[in-house]
């Protein structure tokens, strides 16, 4: 019920979203969380493109987990996009679709300019949401063996940034925070007052994804919560109030 709040939230926010920082035109592969597929991140994709970047769904339909095919996939559209562009292609993954995002930068660092996750559970765990189980009746897999096959915890190599809320309701936000020991210099977690189910349509992890996908490649800056005040400060609160090592 919180996420259709969050989604009418949108039209009284939008004079406000639509000035938020212009990307460069860059592609960006917005990956949908389980059980989901690219019509729940078309809104965002919507908004990215107003904003001049250039966003494409995972175009594999439902994400009923890693089946096989599924990172293949990914991965050749990825370079694709990189030969066909030249350029580095930011990647966005909602919930497990951020596992996805963060598995293919640290494979293909080369060709990824930024990770941005949404409520994606990477830390503690493997069993700290709602929905492991679904994953596993979904993929057919176990969610331990499977996770076994990964380094989740690791940060990627290249500018990365989770979004989470606290007040998530499916995955432990502690399992969302990237840290210190698995980070690199350019990692950053930012908080926001949102739903898990939410996520992708709450203004101010739009504004946050918006912001981040707007610094210009090779310029990477962490994201500064109280530059516009008292406000800006309310609504992101301060993630390093309890720190995790």
């Amino acid at each position: 019920m919180r996420a259709v709040w969050e989604f009418g939230a949108l039209l009284p926010a939008w004079p406000l979203l639509a000035r938020a920082p212009r990307g460069d035109s860059h592609h960006v592969m917005v990956f949908p969380g389980l059980s989901a597929n690219d019509v729940s991140t078309m809104p965002l994709r919507l908004y990215l493109q107003s904003l001049k970047h250039t966003p494409w769904g995972w175009e594999q339909g439902f994400n009923l987990g890693p089946r096989p095919g599924v990172l293949d996939e990914a991965k050749d559209h990825l370079v694709r996009t990189f030969e066909a562009t030249g350029r580095k292609v930011s990647l966005i993954g909602w919930s497990l679709g951020g596992v996805y995002a963060r598995e293919l930068a640290k494979e293909m660092p080369h060709m990824v300019r930024s990770v941005i996750t949404l409520g994606t559970p990477f830390a503690g765990s493997h069993k700290s949401t709602n929905v492991w189980r679904i994953y596993e009746l979904a993929s057919g897999r176990s969610v331990e063996r499977e996770a076994s096959n990964y380094d989740l915890p690791a940060a990627p190599p290249v500018p990365t940034t989770s979004i989470y809320s606290r007040s998530d309701g499916v995955v432990a936000w502690q399992g969302s925070v990237q840290s210190l020991s698995k980070a690199n210099p350019r990692t950053e977690n930012i908080e926001v007052m949102a739903s898990h189910l939410g996520l992708g349509f709450n203004p101010s992890a739009w504004w946050a994804v918006a912001d981040r996908l707007a610094q210009p490649e090779g310029g990477w800056k962490p994201f500064a919560r109280e530059d516009r005040g008292r406000v800006h400060g309310l609504i992101y609160p301060d993630p390093k109030r309890d720190s995790v090592r």
